[in-house]
């Protein structure tokens, strides 16, 4: 499973959906969203192909989506719907190829009665990339999150800090988590597919990306 990833975030709106164009802009990667809620308002596929200038043959079909931004296991209800892990599978043409995979939410969100997106993330058996905010209240989430992929025997590819610089948070969450932080994404003014791909050359580790790291991640 070289060059798949699952993309998870410490909180909604933490920046996972423009995480997940950089890397398929930077690595000529696939998307898919495996559950999308507040698709009436907000299409994470739609945006993420616009910022990274990707075709439609990279974008591939949700397996559950919702008109109501709410957590999933909301959405579906109001919908009328239960999330079965079971029918999310990775597609059959996105097996051989670099695929972004982008979550809903935080790692503890619940999909159905007894589900939560980790438990979505160790059915693909994906390595986790973890975005998490740069500012104040970073240390207290990023840690938090990475004690729950633990828990639950998830592969952490890294974490990828997003806003403003601020070295001693990155520090802190490596020294503290355990864990490589092998990006960071500055605050934007503007996001396209020449911004990001630049943002990746000089703010990420590129050999961790084109490496094993990728594929395997460090616990």
């Amino acid at each position: 499973m070289t060059g798949q990833l699952f993309i998870t975030g410490t909180d909604t709106g933490v920046g996972k959906t423009v995480l997940s164009a950089l890397l398929c802009a930077a690595l000529e990667a696939s998307y898919w969203k495996p559950i999308q809620t507040g698709a009436d308002e907000d299409s994470d596929s739609e945006r993420v192909a616009q910022l990274a200038a990707l075709p439609p043959a990279r974008i591939f079909q949700e397996a559950y989506r919702f008109a109501q931004p709410v957590s999933p296991h909301l959405a579906a209800r109001w919908a009328g719907a239960q999330i079965e892990l079971d029918k999310i599978q990775i597609p059959e043409t996105a097996r051989n190829v670099p695929l972004i995979v982008e979550g809903a939410g935080g790692a503890l969100v619940p999909l159905n009665e007894r589900e939560f997106m980790v438990d979505l993330m160790r059915h693909l058996g994906l390595p986790v990339l973890i975005a998490a905010r740069s500012s104040l209240g970073t240390i207290n989430h990023t840690l938090l999150t990475l004690a729950g992929l633990r828990q639950a025997n998830v592969t952490i590819a890294g974490v990828v800090m997003i806003g403003e610089p601020n070295a001693e948070n990155r520090k802190a969450i490596e020294r503290y988590g355990r864990v490589r932080v092998v990006g960071e994404i500055p605050r934007l003014l503007e996001i396209s597919r020449e911004r990001l791909t630049q943002v990746f050359e000089t703010r990420f580790d590129r050999e961790f990306f084109a490496g094993k790291g990728m594929a395997a991640g460090a616990a």
